[in-house]
């Protein structure tokens, strides 16, 4: 596997690894960790991890856009290495764009199989902060790439359609789905109404205001944690002001569930005049789910129509006035909560891990015949 970012905080990486270890496959992850917080070689769960370190050029680059050619040649030759010495891995499965021009290199040099897990819509996601020349670029390199893949793995229908029209290659779906912790609903152990957030820290997810609106409100707990990128800092000061509001910083994605449990909504704000967040579903989405907490998430996306397709949670437009009258509705109606999270649940027995694992191993089946 290739990964631009470390393994350690990407929980969907970590569930298919473990899940192919678990049916018999041995895994290595060859990650580009920028900013040199583990050590360059590691095993995790009985997963090999490899990885790769920015040079002093590549720290003198403006930005993570222009390193990229760099990390996919010191990824290349990581997985020459790792073949000659006795890893004659059968299939490169690349994650997201970034590191799919390595995967095809290695394609090409070995004769080995290609998978691409399409996380989002990556050219949707850099037009955030990108110039259009740029984005133009990355989606005409997306098609060019796409000849050499074998098989494509991606998380929701809405990023397949977008494949479907630029690719003929065989797609499958593999949501980010949780493992179930249980089908009894357990209702929260809370001293003061909580609500939690777990992810990224952009703008996009109406960071860093939504620290203000939330922790305005009287008789709520608001916990948040994200990695160090995007606003992480600024959310850090902005949570100093506010004895109602908790920064976690970082945590290990093996924690992420029992936080999610233990708190009494899950808030996931993201912006709908926004392309990649308007069709996809983020990890709070599932996370929710099986910990049988209700959502807040905004209308007009993916995300919002699932919630109200399901019944649990709420859908609001994206400002302070309608958070902060979805938190207060869902404080004051413990009833209301309780449907809400029991609903979740029942819809995680649905949409499990344990469901998208036998989609994933299905595409590997496929790939050795």
């Amino acid at each position: 596997m290739l990964l631009s970012n470390p393994f350690m905080v990407d929980p969907r990486v970590y569930k298919e690894a473990k899940s192919l270890l678990n049916a018999g496959y041995d895994v290595t992850v060859i990650e580009w960790d920028r900013k040199k917080e583990y050590k360059s070689e590691d095993t995790i769960d009985g997963i090999h991890i490899v990885r790769v370190y920015n040079s002093f050029f590549m720290k003198l680059l403006p930005h993570d856009l222009f390193r990229n050619p760099f990390w996919w040649w010191y990824a290349f030759k990581k997985g020459i290495n790792l073949y000659k010495n006795g890893f004659d891995f059968d299939v490169v499965h690349c994650h997201d764009l970034d590191t799919l021009a390595v995967g095809v290199l290695l394609k090409k040099k070995l004769g080995v199989k290609l998978v691409y897990d399409a996380h989002e819509i990556f050219g949707y996601m850099i037009a955030r902060n990108m110039p259009n020349i740029l984005v133009k670029i990355v989606f005409w390199m997306e098609k060019r790439l796409l000849r050499h893949v074998d098989y494509i793995i991606t998380v929701a229908d809405t990023v397949k359609e977008y494949l479907k029209s630029i690719c003929d290659k065989p797609i499958s779906i593999v949501m980010n789905c949780k493992d179930l912790i249980g089908t009894t609903y357990i209702p929260p152990k809370t001293d003061v109404f909580t609500i939690s957030y777990i992810g990224v820290l952009h703008k996009n997810r109406m960071f860093p205001d939504i620290v203000d609106t939330i922790g305005s409100i009287k008789n709520i707990r608001f916990i948040i944690a994200g990695k160090k990128e995007n606003l992480y800092e600024e959310v850090k000061k902005r949570c100093e002001r506010y004895d109602n509001v908790e920064f976690l910083g970082t945590i290990p994605f093996n924690e992420v569930i029992p936080r999610t449990l233990a708190c009494d909504v899950v808030v996931c704000m993201i912006n709908p005049n926004d392309k990649n967040n308007r069709i996809g579903l983020a990890n709070k989405q599932f996370e929710a789910m099986v910990c049988g907490r209700p959502i807040i998430v905004t209308e007009g996306t993916y995300a919002g129509s699932m919630t109200q397709d399901l019944h649990c949670g709420l859908t609001v437009q994206y400002d302070e006035t309608s958070l902060k009258q979805a938190i207060t509705s869902l404080r004051d109606d413990e009833r209301l909560c309780e449907e809400l999270g029991k609903n979740a649940l029942k819809a995680a027995i649905e949409y499990n891990w344990g469901k998208q694992e036998k989609k994933l191993l299905d595409v590997y089946e496929r790939l050795k015949q």
